[in-house]
């Protein structure tokens, strides 16, 4: 009986890093972009990947705003390649065009970047909510 408790111990312990969340995932205050506007994304699992949501939009004075972009998926296909890099896809609203992207981690921030047909664009830091 006490081999079937150690046993059963053991497999716990194994699969309590698998419950784990990765710390990209939670809410995410993002920069302002080119026309003042930021916005709060809900990044989670999708599959074997993650993805963020747009849950609220934000105007240059700071007060929320409608957004025909709220509820749209601005990151998708973002994997963790380790030590706090993730790389995947971003969407850009201000200047509507989706970018690859590379995400580096650090603490509470975000460092944004994307690259499209050679060109890169920072993305700004998003901090975690």
């Amino acid at each position: 009986m006490k081999k079937l408790f150690a046993a059963a111990a053991m497999l716990i312990g194994l699969a309590l890093p698998a419950l784990a969340a990765d710390p990209i995932e939670g809410l995410w205050r993002t920069a302002k972009d080119d026309n003042g506007n930021s916005g709060l994304i809900q990044v989670t699992t999708c599959g074997n990947a993650f993805c963020g949501t747009l849950i609220k939009a934000f105007g240059p004075d700071g007060a929320e705003m409608q957004s025909d972009n709220v509820g749209r998926q601005l990151i998708w296909d973002t994997v963790n390649k380790g030590d706090g890099l993730y790389r995947g896809k971003v969407y850009s609203p201000d200047r509507d065009k989706t970018y690859k992207s590379k995400l580096i981690l650090s603490g509470n921030r975000l460092v944004v970047e994307g690259c499209v047909l050679g060109i890169c664009r920072e993305g700004g830091v998003w901090t975690k909510q």
